[in-house]
């Protein structure tokens, strides 16, 4: 990464959401000590289970979610420092750098307006254009990009498919230029006849466009497709990031190692011959995570120093980071 430039890095990034019963308090730890970068025009990608905190993470870089602890620089310049709250910057500026595709299209666009009132509407928030013609054109443009009619623009949400769906939400997300997207598992809420044009049409934009992504997902052969690195995440940490190749070749963390073991091979004897790592238990509640690591009530290779202390994320080889006892 030094040769590269870094747009986006946090420090020891940390999301509680606070839940009240009665007299008491108590938070669930979404996100805790994320430290990442980000260089300008990779893909980073972000795999785990359902709940591990993945979308909490790529709001919270945004903040769309306040972060409770840490900090946050987007090229170069800190947008979010914990200890010094009252002077963070205003975020309208960096709204038209960074934005987000959400994973559900039909619950993140308006049914009340029309398609071109949802792509315009940033540009309106943003003052980019005063004549009327010139926010048309705009609209116009940027609909063909994502493969649309010039037309759908009179159209509402509800008169489209959810590809097409998603692909105005892609649409709505480029209107300002942006130079980061957060890609919250955009395609996991569509058949899968459409998520290859989907994935085809962000790369053909980040070529386009110099974009620089984080990719959401679950789907591991998709997030290999993608990304440039991977970022693995259990229970609010991070336990694995290396180049996305690497990651498959030489898996390091048990729970990566789980993942990708339980990813299907197209070859029938391969995947006959192939061995899965199954996990005993459930993931622990985010409210009252276990000591020390966190993985290590369903580790199949704990040992006593994993129920006491929690392994420090590094780097263990050349860009390879791993937060694990036995790996240190």
């Amino acid at each position: 990464m030094s040769d590269k430039t870094i747009l986006l890095r946090t420090e020891n990034l940390r999301k509680y959401f606070t839940i009240k019963s009665g007299f008491n308090t108590k938070y669930v730890q979404a996100v805790e000590d994320i430290t990442i970068e980000i260089a300008k025009g990779e893909t980073l990608g972000l795999v785990g289970e359902s709940g591990c905190g993945k979308t909490t993470l790529g709001r919270t870089i945004l903040r769309l979610y306040e972060p409770t602890k840490g900090k946050i620089y987007y090229d170069g310049q800190l947008i979010f420092d914990g200890d010094n709250i009252k002077n963070n910057p205003d975020m309208l500026p960096f709204r038209r750098k960074m934005q987000i595709i959400f994973q559900d299209p039909s619950a993140s666009l308006d049914p009340r307006m029309t398609v071109g009132e949802i792509v315009a509407e940033a540009l309106d928030i943003h003052g980019l254009y005063t004549q009327k013609n010139d926010r048309k054109e705009r609209v116009a443009e940027l609909l063909d990009m994502v493969g649309l009619n010039r037309e759908h623009a009179n159209r509402y949400p509800h008169e489209f498919s959810g590809g097409q769906q998603q692909r105005i939400g892609i649409a709505r997300a480029l209107a300002v230029e942006p130079e980061f997207i957060v890609c919250d598992e955009p395609i996991s809420a569509l058949d899968v006849s459409i998520q290859a044009q989907i994935v085809n049409m962000l790369e053909d934009m980040q070529d386009k466009l110099g974009l620089t992504y984080l990719f959401i997902a679950h789907d591991l052969s998709v997030v290999k497709h993608i990304s440039d690195r991977i970022g693995v995440m259990y229970l609010g940490n991070m336990v694995e990031l290396v180049e996305s190749n690497e990651l498959y070749r030489n898996p390091l963390h048990p729970y990566t190692k789980t993942l990708l073991s339980a990813v299907p091979v197209p070859d029938p004897e391969v995947n006959r011959k192939s061995q899965r790592i199954m996990l005993e238990g459930e993931i622990p509640s985010a409210i009252d995570p276990p000591s020390g690591c966190r993985f290590h009530t369903r580790c199949p290779y704990v040992m006593d120093i994993c129920k006491k202390e929690a392994p420090v994320f590094k780097e263990v080889e050349d860009g390879h980071y791993v937060a694990c006892h036995i790996v240190s």
